[in-house]
């Protein structure tokens, strides 16, 4: 585990104006990855120690934390994120908690993977954040409970030790543990508030489940799938195009500036593993006056091989999903699709089945992981 840049002490008391003008952060170089802890995947923050100022289902909120200087209820002040009590000793003549006081959270990842960084938000929380933090992982098969995962046996490898934070900060860090988790627990030392928590790494599926699927979306982010690259992401990110669910509202999807050139641009993906790959959905949905005016699909079977169009330039609607089916199966391990000449697109859907050789690769990578 190494640290990007560090921020500790408190940031100043709010002034008035924009609450996030002083907000310490930093460029994470692992938020290329997708969330996995990213509730449209599935995750929750199943149990917390003590939630006595803000409720612990706020540190997955996908929208940045909110701050309202007014807004106080009976507890005290409501902030936007995952808060506790403070912490006391034992009597009078140990009024300080112990170096081993903390409280925790347990939180189940969307979707199975290895985490290459963790960004623990502390924005809005000045002088009431924790004084570190710490997080360890462990993989659990099914859905276990609270109980479950917090029992003697279960074990637990930590991701990032015990780390002095800093207030009102992106805190981030880079974690090198080639492992497969599916929970995580994160620990405040002693007490406080964390306003979001953000979790970057690459799903790894169950190959078991996915054989058992048979036919099931090869490029979708709970998959296994992923973006490689993309020509532009001025105003959405790629990955939202492999998200779960349809899109609901129009920065739910993919939207690129106005081209003024002659290009076109164009978004490229890797699949799950080595696929057959026999229907296509492209949806524009809430894409309505800048959608791709049309779309192509190009397979390459391996980093090197070359690239094959499989579903050639064709009309796109504003608003409107649009299905294929292939003339034949289309072999491969990596798509792009190719708009044109821009807007965007709100989901890519391709239907169909791994491969032998892709079922063997996967299940190899699944036991290196440990699974």
């Amino acid at each position: 585990m190494s640290t990007l840049p560090t921020f500790t002490g408190d940031a100043s008391p709010f002034g008035g104006g924009d609450p996030y003008a002083d907000y310490r952060s930093a460029d994470f170089s692992f938020t290329q990855y997708v969330d996995l802890a990213d509730r449209r995947l599935g995750a929750g923050v199943i149990a917390a120690n003590d939630e006595f100022f803000a409720e612990r289902e706020n540190l997955l909120k996908p929208e940045p934390a909110e701050f309202d200087p007014e807004h106080f209820g009976h507890k005290g002040k409501i902030m936007d994120g995952w808060e506790t009590r403070r912490r006391r000793g034992v009597s009078a003549a140990q009024p300080h908690p112990t170096d081993e006081d903390h409280d925790w959270a347990l939180i189940r990842l969307g979707a199975p993977g290895v985490v290459r960084g963790i960004v623990v938000d502390t924005a809005h929380f000045r002088g009431n954040y924790p004084q570190a933090v710490s997080v360890a992982a462990t993989s659990v098969a099914g859905s276990p409970s609270p109980e479950e995962l917090l029992a003697p046996d279960v074990k637990w490898t930590t991701l990032v030790p015990r780390t002095a934070v800093g207030g009102h900060a992106a805190n981030g860090f880079a974690v090198d543990v080639e492992q497969r988790f599916t929970h995580l627990r994160l620990n405040q030392h002693p007490d406080g508030g964390v306003a979001r928590l953000r979790v970057y790494g690459e799903v790894a599926p169950d190959p078991r489940w996915l054989t058992a699927l048979g036919t099931f979306d090869l490029a979708a982010l709970e998959n296994g799938g992923q973006v490689e690259d993309a020509s532009d992401r001025f105003y959405s990110p790629a990955t939202n195009t492999i998200q779960p669910g349809r899109s609901r509202k129009m920065d739910d999807g993919w939207e690129t500036r106005r081209r003024r050139d002659k290009g076109n641009d164009w978004i490229r993906y890797q699949l799950a593993g080595q696929s057959e790959i026999r229907a296509v959905e492209i949806d524009t949905a809430y894409l309505k006056g800048n959608s791709a005016g049309w779309a192509a699909l190009s397979v390459r079977d391996g980093e090197s091989g070359q690239w094959s169009e499989v579903l050639p330039r064709t009309r796109l609607q504003p608003d409107t999903n649009h299905r294929f089916v292939l003339d034949a199966p289309a072999v491969g391990t990596h798509v792009r699709i190719d708009i044109f000449p821009d807007g965007g697109i709100s989901r890519l859907r391709l239907f169909g089945s791994l491969t032998a050789e892709g079922a063997a690769r996967l299940t190899a990578r699944h036991q290196e992981l440990g699974g």
